[in-house]
Protein backbone atom coordinates (compact mmCIF):
# COMPACT_ATOMS: atom_id res chain seq x y z
CA UNK A 1 0.00 0.00 0.00
CA UNK A 2 1.72 3.08 -1.40
CA UNK A 3 2.10 6.14 1.46
CA UNK A 4 1.12 9.69 1.14
CA UNK A 5 4.23 11.91 1.26
CA UNK A 6 3.68 15.13 2.65
CA UNK A 7 6.00 18.32 3.64
CA UNK A 8 6.42 19.07 7.27
CA UNK A 9 8.28 22.95 7.54
CA UNK A 10 9.10 23.23 11.58
CA UNK A 11 12.21 24.26 13.41
CA UNK A 12 14.85 21.70 14.80
CA UNK A 13 13.20 21.05 18.27
CA UNK A 14 14.04 18.30 20.73
CA UNK A 15 10.22 17.25 20.56
CA UNK A 16 10.21 17.15 17.38
CA UNK A 17 13.19 15.81 16.61
CA UNK A 18 12.78 11.89 16.58
CA UNK A 19 10.14 12.67 13.17
CA UNK A 20 12.84 14.83 11.19
CA UNK A 21 15.10 11.53 11.90
CA UNK A 22 12.10 9.37 11.08
CA UNK A 23 12.58 7.08 14.45
CA UNK A 24 8.93 8.34 14.62
CA UNK A 25 6.67 7.93 11.63
CA UNK A 26 3.40 8.99 11.03
CA UNK A 27 0.90 6.12 10.19
CA UNK A 28 0.45 5.67 6.47
CA UNK A 29 2.84 9.15 5.69
CA UNK A 30 6.36 9.60 4.45
CA UNK A 31 7.38 13.37 5.78
CA UNK A 32 9.82 15.56 4.08
CA UNK A 33 11.04 17.67 7.18
CA UNK A 34 11.85 21.38 6.80
CA UNK A 35 14.72 22.30 8.86
CA UNK A 36 14.14 26.14 9.26
CA UNK A 37 13.67 29.32 11.54
CA UNK A 38 10.28 29.96 12.34
CA UNK A 39 9.96 33.98 10.62
CA UNK A 40 10.62 31.80 7.33
CA UNK A 41 8.18 29.19 8.07
CA UNK A 42 5.02 31.16 9.29
CA UNK A 43 6.19 33.83 6.40
CA UNK A 44 6.21 31.19 3.59
CA UNK A 45 2.76 29.20 4.94
CA UNK A 46 0.83 32.29 5.36
CA UNK A 47 2.09 34.15 2.24
CA UNK A 48 2.21 31.52 -0.09
CA UNK A 49 0.56 28.00 1.74
CA UNK A 50 3.91 26.40 0.58
CA UNK A 51 3.62 23.43 2.58
CA UNK A 52 1.39 20.75 3.18
CA UNK A 53 2.15 20.51 7.09
CA UNK A 54 3.70 23.83 8.87
CA UNK A 55 4.50 25.05 12.20
CA UNK A 56 2.25 27.95 12.78
CA UNK A 57 2.08 31.17 14.95
CA UNK A 58 -1.25 30.55 16.99
CA UNK A 59 -2.19 34.00 16.44
CA UNK A 60 -1.20 33.87 12.72
CA UNK A 61 -3.45 30.90 12.27
CA UNK A 62 -6.56 32.42 14.34
CA UNK A 63 -6.55 35.38 12.62
CA UNK A 64 -6.52 32.81 9.19
CA UNK A 65 -9.81 31.88 10.44
CA UNK A 66 -11.51 34.75 9.72
CA UNK A 67 -10.18 35.15 6.25
CA UNK A 68 -10.51 32.68 3.61
CA UNK A 69 -9.82 29.65 6.35
CA UNK A 70 -6.93 28.37 4.75
CA UNK A 71 -5.73 25.91 7.10
CA UNK A 72 -6.72 23.82 9.93
CA UNK A 73 -4.80 23.15 13.52
CA UNK A 74 -4.43 19.98 15.38
CA UNK A 75 -3.71 20.15 19.09
CA UNK A 76 0.12 20.39 18.91
CA UNK A 77 2.46 23.00 20.47
CA UNK A 78 6.20 22.87 19.98
CA UNK A 79 6.52 26.51 21.11
CA UNK A 80 5.54 27.25 24.38
CA UNK A 81 6.94 30.24 26.47
CA UNK A 82 6.66 32.46 29.47
CA UNK A 83 6.62 36.31 27.89
CA UNK A 84 7.40 38.50 30.88
CA UNK A 85 11.45 38.22 29.71
CA UNK A 86 10.56 39.49 26.47
CA UNK A 87 9.24 42.73 28.11
CA UNK A 88 12.36 45.65 26.91
CA UNK A 89 12.61 48.89 27.88
CA UNK A 90 14.69 51.77 27.02
CA UNK A 91 17.12 53.01 29.60
CA UNK A 92 15.87 57.01 28.02
CA UNK A 93 12.20 56.16 28.68
CA UNK A 94 12.16 56.12 32.48
CA UNK A 95 10.27 52.97 32.87
CA UNK A 96 10.32 51.64 35.98
CA UNK A 97 7.12 49.28 36.46
CA UNK A 98 4.43 48.28 33.84
CA UNK A 99 2.39 51.19 34.64
CA UNK A 100 5.02 53.56 33.14
CA UNK A 101 4.23 51.41 29.76
CA UNK A 102 0.72 53.96 29.69
CA UNK A 103 1.42 56.44 27.06
CA UNK A 104 4.63 55.05 25.78
CA UNK A 105 5.72 54.14 22.07
CA UNK A 106 6.02 50.59 22.42
CA UNK A 107 7.76 48.83 19.15
CA UNK A 108 6.73 45.11 18.37
CA UNK A 109 7.40 43.26 15.03
CA UNK A 110 3.90 42.48 13.95
CA UNK A 111 0.97 43.50 16.23
CA UNK A 112 -0.75 40.08 15.49
CA UNK A 113 2.44 38.29 16.35
CA UNK A 114 1.72 36.00 19.39
CA UNK A 115 4.42 36.54 21.64
CA UNK A 116 2.78 40.31 21.90
CA UNK A 117 -0.66 39.33 21.76
CA UNK A 118 0.09 37.21 25.48
CA UNK A 119 2.15 40.15 26.69
CA UNK A 120 -0.34 42.61 25.98
CA UNK A 121 -3.14 40.50 27.59
CA UNK A 122 -1.06 39.54 30.67
CA UNK A 123 -0.02 43.61 31.34
CA UNK A 124 -3.72 43.96 30.73
CA UNK A 125 -4.95 41.58 32.92
CA UNK A 126 -2.15 41.60 35.63
CA UNK A 127 -0.98 45.11 35.72
CA UNK A 128 -3.28 47.28 34.87
CA UNK A 129 -2.05 48.15 31.45
CA UNK A 130 -4.73 48.46 29.15
CA UNK A 131 -4.48 47.48 25.24
CA UNK A 132 -5.40 50.45 23.70
CA UNK A 133 -3.34 53.21 25.97
CA UNK A 134 -0.27 52.69 24.20
CA UNK A 135 0.79 53.73 20.23
CA UNK A 136 2.21 50.66 18.69
CA UNK A 137 5.20 51.03 15.72
CA UNK A 138 5.41 47.91 13.89
CA UNK A 139 8.50 46.69 11.61
CA UNK A 140 11.92 44.73 11.27
CA UNK A 141 13.61 43.80 14.55
CA UNK A 142 17.08 43.49 13.19
CA UNK A 143 16.18 44.42 9.58
CA UNK A 144 14.15 46.96 8.01
CA UNK A 145 11.12 46.72 6.02
CA UNK A 146 9.20 43.99 8.19
CA UNK A 147 5.56 43.73 6.93
CA UNK A 148 2.62 42.23 8.77
CA UNK A 149 1.97 39.13 6.59
CA UNK A 150 -1.33 39.36 6.82
CA UNK A 151 -3.82 42.46 6.46
CA UNK A 152 -5.89 43.28 9.74
CA UNK A 153 -8.31 45.51 10.23
CA UNK A 154 -8.39 46.56 13.47
CA UNK A 155 -11.07 48.36 15.83
CA UNK A 156 -10.10 52.19 15.76
CA UNK A 157 -9.31 52.60 19.71
CA UNK A 158 -6.32 50.07 18.74
CA UNK A 159 -3.34 52.33 17.35
CA UNK A 160 -0.65 50.89 15.30
CA UNK A 161 2.08 52.38 13.10
CA UNK A 162 4.75 51.93 10.86
CA UNK A 163 8.64 52.57 12.09
CA UNK A 164 10.40 54.32 9.16
CA UNK A 165 11.17 51.83 6.43
CA UNK A 166 15.33 52.21 6.38
CA UNK A 167 14.97 52.01 10.94
CA UNK A 168 14.77 49.01 12.83
CA UNK A 169 13.22 48.41 16.13
CA UNK A 170 16.22 47.56 17.83
CA UNK A 171 18.12 50.72 16.83
CA UNK A 172 15.01 52.68 17.64
CA UNK A 173 14.91 51.37 21.29
CA UNK A 174 18.28 51.67 22.19
CA UNK A 175 18.59 55.45 20.82
CA UNK A 176 14.84 55.80 23.07
CA UNK A 177 12.86 56.90 19.73
CA UNK A 178 11.09 53.80 21.01
CA UNK A 179 10.12 53.35 24.96
CA UNK A 180 9.75 49.75 24.85
CA UNK A 181 9.52 46.74 22.72
CA UNK A 182 7.32 43.78 22.92
CA UNK A 183 8.65 40.58 21.05
CA UNK A 184 9.79 37.08 21.07
CA UNK A 185 13.75 37.67 20.39
CA UNK A 186 15.59 39.54 23.11
CA UNK A 187 17.26 42.40 20.86
CA UNK A 188 20.77 42.89 19.36
CA UNK A 189 20.77 46.36 21.51
CA UNK A 190 19.73 44.32 25.01
CA UNK A 191 23.11 45.45 26.81
CA UNK A 192 21.69 46.21 30.08
CA UNK A 193 22.39 49.79 30.03
CA UNK A 194 20.64 51.40 26.97
CA UNK A 195 18.35 48.95 26.75
CA UNK A 196 16.73 46.26 29.69
CA UNK A 197 14.30 43.97 30.88
CA UNK A 198 11.19 45.42 32.19
CA UNK A 199 11.31 42.72 34.42
CA UNK A 200 15.22 41.51 35.38
CA UNK A 201 14.12 39.12 38.14
CA UNK A 202 11.59 37.43 35.14
CA UNK A 203 12.01 33.43 36.07
CA UNK A 204 10.31 34.45 39.92
CA UNK A 205 7.84 36.46 38.54
CA UNK A 206 6.67 34.00 35.36
CA UNK A 207 7.02 31.04 38.35
CA UNK A 208 4.69 33.25 40.76
CA UNK A 209 2.08 33.96 37.39
CA UNK A 210 2.42 30.23 36.69
CA UNK A 211 1.27 29.43 40.03
CA UNK A 212 -1.61 32.01 40.56
CA UNK A 213 -3.25 30.97 36.65
CA UNK A 214 -1.54 27.78 35.91
CA UNK A 215 -1.11 29.12 32.10
CA UNK A 216 2.01 27.64 30.09
CA UNK A 217 1.51 30.25 27.21
CA UNK A 218 1.07 28.64 23.82
CA UNK A 219 2.95 30.53 21.30
CA UNK A 220 2.97 28.27 18.48
CA UNK A 221 0.54 24.78 16.71
CA UNK A 222 0.51 22.68 14.38
CA UNK A 223 -1.01 23.49 10.96
CA UNK A 224 -2.52 21.80 8.11
CA UNK A 225 -3.08 23.14 4.62
CA UNK A 226 -6.84 22.66 4.17
CA UNK A 227 -7.29 21.22 0.68
CA UNK A 228 -4.41 19.00 1.77
CA UNK A 229 -6.95 17.84 5.05
CA UNK A 230 -9.54 17.75 2.74
CA UNK A 231 -8.42 14.77 0.46
CA UNK A 232 -6.99 12.72 3.43
CA UNK A 233 -8.63 13.42 6.79
CA UNK A 234 -7.19 10.61 8.50
CA UNK A 235 -3.80 12.44 8.13
CA UNK A 236 -5.13 14.83 11.57
CA UNK A 237 -4.89 12.53 13.92
CA UNK A 238 -2.15 10.08 12.08
CA UNK A 239 -0.12 13.41 12.50
CA UNK A 240 -1.25 14.08 16.01
CA UNK A 241 -0.26 10.42 17.26
CA UNK A 242 3.00 11.25 15.85
CA UNK A 243 4.03 14.78 16.92
CA UNK A 244 2.70 12.72 20.21
CA UNK A 245 5.11 10.40 20.09
CA UNK A 246 7.94 11.87 19.64
CA UNK A 247 7.44 14.25 21.89
CA UNK A 248 6.79 11.30 24.61
CA UNK A 249 10.51 10.10 23.49
CA UNK A 250 11.76 13.81 24.61
CA UNK A 251 10.39 13.48 27.99
CA UNK A 252 11.92 10.06 29.08
CA UNK A 253 15.11 11.17 27.81
CA UNK A 254 15.07 14.62 29.80
CA UNK A 255 14.94 11.82 32.71
CA UNK A 256 17.63 9.81 31.79
CA UNK A 257 20.11 9.93 34.77
CA UNK A 258 22.87 7.14 33.21
CA UNK A 259 24.13 10.28 30.47
CA UNK A 260 22.69 13.38 30.19
CA UNK A 261 21.08 14.04 26.93
CA UNK A 262 21.19 17.59 26.68
CA UNK A 263 23.93 20.08 27.54
CA UNK A 264 22.73 21.26 30.63
CA UNK A 265 24.87 20.26 33.95
CA UNK A 266 22.10 20.49 36.44
CA UNK A 267 19.23 19.11 34.31
CA UNK A 268 18.06 16.53 36.29
CA UNK A 269 17.24 19.05 39.36
CA UNK A 270 15.67 21.61 36.79
CA UNK A 271 13.61 18.46 35.63
CA UNK A 272 13.00 17.28 39.00
CA UNK A 273 11.86 20.88 39.97
CA UNK A 274 9.36 21.19 36.67
CA UNK A 275 7.58 18.09 37.36
CA UNK A 276 7.00 19.24 41.26
CA UNK A 277 5.76 22.34 39.74
CA UNK A 278 3.72 21.54 36.80
CA UNK A 279 3.25 18.13 36.62
CA UNK A 280 4.97 15.26 35.04
CA UNK A 281 3.37 16.43 31.73
CA UNK A 282 4.68 19.74 31.77
CA UNK A 283 4.07 20.42 28.41
CA UNK A 284 0.79 18.86 27.09
CA UNK A 285 -0.39 18.85 23.76
CA UNK A 286 -4.44 17.71 23.15
CA UNK A 287 -7.27 20.14 23.83
CA UNK A 288 -8.69 18.69 27.36
CA UNK A 289 -5.32 19.58 29.26
CA UNK A 290 -4.72 22.96 27.08
CA UNK A 291 -8.51 24.25 27.20
CA UNK A 292 -8.11 27.12 29.69
CA UNK A 293 -4.96 28.06 28.65
CA UNK A 294 -6.31 28.58 25.01
CA UNK A 295 -9.83 30.28 26.19
CA UNK A 296 -7.08 33.06 27.59
CA UNK A 297 -5.63 33.04 24.82
CA UNK A 298 -8.81 33.88 22.43
CA UNK A 299 -9.91 35.96 25.06
CA UNK A 300 -7.02 38.40 24.58
CA UNK A 301 -7.06 37.54 20.75
CA UNK A 302 -10.38 38.92 20.85
CA UNK A 303 -10.17 41.89 23.16
CA UNK A 304 -7.13 42.88 20.91
CA UNK A 305 -9.27 43.42 17.62
CA UNK A 306 -7.62 40.52 15.96
CA UNK A 307 -10.66 37.97 16.41
CA UNK A 308 -13.67 39.37 15.44
CA UNK A 309 -15.42 36.86 17.69
CA UNK A 310 -14.93 34.84 20.59
CA UNK A 311 -14.07 31.75 19.33
CA UNK A 312 -14.20 28.33 21.94
CA UNK A 313 -10.72 26.43 21.47
CA UNK A 314 -12.83 23.30 19.93
CA UNK A 315 -13.19 25.62 17.05
CA UNK A 316 -9.03 25.75 16.50
CA UNK A 317 -8.89 22.21 16.10
CA UNK A 318 -9.12 19.15 13.05
CA UNK A 319 -12.80 17.26 14.69
CA UNK A 320 -10.59 14.18 14.17
CA UNK A 321 -7.48 15.00 17.18
CA UNK A 322 -10.57 15.98 20.07
CA UNK A 323 -11.29 11.95 20.48
CA UNK A 324 -9.58 8.81 20.49
CA UNK A 325 -10.67 5.16 20.40
CA UNK A 326 -10.85 3.33 23.79
CA UNK A 327 -10.48 -0.62 23.90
Amino acid sequence: MSRLNLSLACWNYDRTRALADETVKPDGIDLNYLDMPVEETFFRMVRNREFDVAEMSLSSYTVSLFKDSPFIAIPVFPSRFFRHSCIFVSAKSGIKEPKDLIGKKIGVPEYQMTAPVWIRGILSDHYGVPVDSVDYYTGGEEEPGRPEKQKLDLPGNIRVHSIPQDKTISQMLRDGELDAFHTARAPSTLDGINVLRLFPDYPQVERAYYRKTKIFPIMHTVAIRRDVYEKNRWIAQALFKAFHEAQRRTYEDLKETAALKAMVPWLGAVIDETRAEMGDDYWPYGLDKNYATLETFLRYHYEQGLSKRLLKPEELFAPETLEAFKI
